[in-house]
C-alpha cells in the first residue's frame, strides 16, 4: 500500500512561492549556522599540540577527539532531521545551534582529557544536526537555476568557519591560550534570534507536512539511492578531513612554522576554498553536478606534490590554496546535489543522514593519518591519504546519477 503526502488546501500551490527577501534571509541564516558550526570544529585543529601538552597526551590521542566528533554526527542528523521533516525546519535548527554552542563552551572548561573527549563527542551530535536541516531549508528556498552557485555559497560556510578559526588562532591563541577559542565558540547561540525574526518556514515543507509513516516510507522507497549517497559522502568526507585536519600540524611539525605563519597560510587556503566552492558550484549549473565534481577531484590529485612535498613557503602556500580550491569546490556542489537526490517527504532526514553517515565512516581519517605520520612522517602520510581518497572520490561520483535542477517541492 502506498502513502501520500498530506492533501493540499485550496490555493496551496501558492505556498511554494518564496520571495527574494525570504530566500536571502534563509540562505544567510543557513550559511551562518554552518559557518559557526565549522568554526567550533576547526578551532581544535589549530591547537591539537597545545591541548595534547596540557593533558599530557599524544597528538594522535587528541586527533581521536576529532574522530569522536565526526562519529557522533549521525545521531544529530537522525534526531534533528526527523524533527525537521515532522515539525518544520526552523525550530529544530534553532535548538541545534543553541545546543552545540553550549557544548563548545563546556569543551573550553574541560579539566581532563576524558572530559574533553566527552564534550567533543556531544558536540558531534550538534554538528551533525545542523547541516541537514540548514541545507534543506536553504535549498528549498533558492531558485533552481542558481541552485549550484548558491549551494557553493552555503557549503563554503565551512571554509569561512575554518577561516575564522584561523583568524582566532592568529589573534587570540598567542595571548589567551586554547581555552579562550572554545569560549568564543558560544557566540553562535545569538544566531537563533535572527532565525526567529527573519527566516520563514520552508514552503516546500509546508506543502508536504509528512506524517511519521510517510517519512519512513520515503526512506524505504529510496533506500538504494540512500546507500549510494552514503558511499559518496564517505569518500567526500575523506577528501575533506584527509586534506584539512592535520595540515596545520604538518606545517608546524614538518616545516617548523610558527603559529602566526600557520594561521596566515590557513587563511589563504580557506580563501581558495571559498572561491572553489563558488566556481565549481557555478560550473555544476552548466556542466552537471557529477562532471564538475569529478573535474575538481582529478585536478586536486595533480596538486598533491606541491601541497605537501614543497619546502618553499611560497609553493606550500600556493599548493594549499589550490588544494582547498579543488577539494571544497567538490563539496560546494553537495547541498544542491543531496537536496535534488532526496525525496521531499524526508529531505531533512535523508540528506542529513547520508551526509553524516558518510562522515561517520570517514571519521578515523585524522587518527589514521596521524598514526601513519608517526611512522612515515607527515608529508608522506598526507600524500598517500590525499591521492588515494581523491581518486576514489572521482570513481564513486562517476558511478552515480544526478537530478540536476529538479523542483524540490514535488513529491515523487
Amino acid at each position: 500500500m502506498t502513502t501520500a503526502v498530506a492533501p493540499q488546501q485550496p490555493g496551496s500551490a501558492r505556498t511554494t512561492v518564496v520571495t527574494r527577501l525570504e530566500a536571502t534571509h534563509t540562505l544567510l541564516a543557513s550559511f551562518l549556522g554552518w559557518t559557526l558550526d565549522a568554526f567550533d570544529f576547526f578551532v581544535l585543529v589549530f591547537v591539537l599540540p597545545a591541548v595534547a601538552r596540557e593533558f599530557h597526551r599524544s597528538v594522535a590521542d587528541l586527533a581521536f577527539t576529532l574522530t569522536a566528533t565526526l562519529a557522533l554526527r549521525p545521531i544529530g542528523a537522525f534526531a534533528f532531521g526527523w524533527l525537521a521533516d515532522r515539525f518544520g525546519r526552523r525550530l529544530p535548527l534553532m535548538i541545534d545551534i543553541v545546543f552545540y554552542s553550549i557544548v563548545e563552551v563546556l569543551s573550553g572548561l574541560a579539566p581532563t582529557y576524558r572530559w574533553f573527549l566527552f564534550f567533543r563527542a556531544l558536540y558531534g551530535i550538534g554538528m551533525g544536526g545542523e547541516w541537514g536541516v540548514g541545507a534543506s531549508i536553504a535549498m528549498e528556498a533558492v531558485p533552481p537555476r542558481f541552485r549550484g552557485l548558491l549551494s557553493g555559497i552555503l557549503q563554503e560556510g565551512y571554509a569561512v568557519g575554518y577561516l575564522l578559526a584561523a583568524a582566532a588562532y592568529f589573534f587570540i591563541f598567542p595571548r589567551l591560550g586554547w581555552r579562550a577559542l572554545f569560549f568564543l565558540g558560544g557566540a553562535p547561540a545569538l544566531l537563533t534570534l535572527y532565525i526567529r525574526n527573519k527566516v520563514p518556514e520552508s514552503k516546500a515543507w509546508e506543502r508536504a507536512r509528512p506524517e511519521p509513516g510517510v517519512i519512513g516510507n520515503a526512506i524505504r522507497r529510496n533506500f538504494g539511492r540512500f546507500l549510494y549517497l552514503v558511499a559518496m559522502m564517505t569518500v567526500m568526507s575523506l577528501i575533506s578531513h584527509g586534506t584539512q585536519d592535520l595540515y596545520p600540524t604538518f606545517l608546524q611539525k614538518s616545516r617548523g612554522l610558527d603559529a602566526r605563519t600557520v594561521a596566515t597560510i590557513a587563511i589563504i587556503y580557506n580563501l581558495g576554498a571559498l572561491l572553489g566552492g563558488l566556481c565549481v558550484g557555478w560550473l555544476s549549473d552548466h556542466l552537471g553536478r557529477r562532471r564538475a565534481m569529478i573535474l575538481a577531484a582529478l585536478s586536486a590529485v595533480a596538486i598533491v606534490p606541491m601541497w605537501c612535498r614543497s619546502h618553499s613557503l611560497v609553493w606550500l602556500t600556493v599548493g594549499a590554496f589550490l588544494m582547498q580550491f579543488m577539494v571544497q569546490g567538490v563539496f560546494g556542489v553537495i547541498p544542491a546535489h543531496l537536496a535534488e537526490m532526496s525525496p521531499v517527504e524526508a529531505r531533512g532526514l535523508f540528506s542529513g543522514m547520508a551526509y553524516q553517515l558518510g562522515v561517520l565512516l570517514a571519521s578515523p581519517a585524522a587518527w589514521v593519518e596521524a598514526l601513519i605520520a608517526e611512522r612515515l612522517g607527515y608529508s608522506t602520510a598526507l600524500a598517500i591519504v590525499a591521492t588515494t581518497v581523491l581518486l576514489a572520490d572521482a570513481v564513486v561520483v562517476a558511478l552515480g546519477s544526478e537530478r540536476h535542477g529538479r523542483a524540490l517541492h514535488e513529491a515523487e
